[in-house]
């Protein structure tokens, strides 16, 4: 099947963290347009069933195909370890997940073998960034840590703010204890406290952004598959974004943090996919 390399690339997430893979994707891949979707009436999935996060996962893919991408990257750590593998055998065009990028950068980078994962329940509960680090190397140990406290922190815009600080504290004393070298941010929001991780791990542990990684591998795999955008046709919003509730809120939160203001984001009716 013939795919238009200068179509979209669709991205998705439970709300707004997906935001911080959009904008490494605007950073590192310039000449390519986003249509992003955010399942801001659904959000978190970190406490939801695997069966549920399949079935929202392929409404969404639904809506994207629809909007006629050429790729889709699951921005959300929750959707790739339970729905990846479930959805992309429905799928003739690539898709990619936020876990593997960042667990094969983690795997190259230790030095002690003694990584860090730090994410929502879902995420950590699953288990999956460690099947995916043992792949890469059986000898690494991996020490997981829930942080549920940390999206909502970042959503109400605490980004350093004491309190946050403190949570942050008390969660990664654990991580400290076990002497990891590296540290994966597995959770879309927490970049954007890397800073407050970063101040408490200290400089000898490497943090690892899958965000990052992600943005960098979407790269490499459109390239493979001969689909990077010729940059050549200009579209008056080459950024498009939707939800599934609370457009303006999502507005403001994503022209706050992305490295332009967000002009078009609207409402859909996702269950109707």
């Amino acid at each position: 099947m013939d795919i238009d390399r200068n179509a979209p690339v669709g991205v998705f997430d439970s709300g707004v963290g997906g935001l911080t893979v959009a904008r490494e994707i605007m950073r590192n891949l310039p000449a390519e347009k986003i249509v992003y979707f955010g399942d801001t009436a659904r959000v978190p999935y970190g406490n939801k069933s695997r069966e549920t996060v399949i079935r929202y996962s392929r409404q969404i893919i639904r809506f994207l195909r629809e909007q006629k991408v050429k790729a889709i990257v699951v921005a959300c750590n929750t959707a790739s370890a339970f729905a990846l593998d479930a959805i992309r055998d429905d799928l003739d065009i690539p898709i990619l997940g936020v876990i593997e990028p960042g667990a094969k950068v983690a795997a190259a980078q230790t030095r002690n073998k003694r990584v860090g994962v730090i994410g929502t329940l879902g995420t950590v509960g699953s288990g999956i960034h460690r099947e995916y680090l043992k792949k890469y190397d059986p000898d690494i140990q991996v020490f997981a840590k829930a942080c549920p406290l940390f999206v909502p922190l970042v959503e109400e815009g605490w980004l350093h703010d004491p309190v946050t600080v403190e949570v942050a504290s008390r969660y990664l004393k654990e991580l400290q204890d076990k002497n990891v070298d590296t540290l994966i941010l597995g959770c879309t929001h927490y970049p954007l406290i890397r800073s407050t991780i970063r101040n408490i791990m200290g400089e000898g542990v490497c943090l690892v952004n899958p965000a990052y990684e992600t943005a960098l591998e979407l790269g490499r795999l459109l390239e493979e598959k001969n689909l990077l955008s010729t940059g050549t046709q200009q579209e008056e919003f080459p950024y498009r974004f939707y939800v599934s509730d609370l457009a303006d809120e999502f507005k403001a939160f994503a022209s706050s943090i992305l490295p332009y203001d967000v002009e078009m984001t609207q409402k859909i009716d996702i269950e109707k996919y």
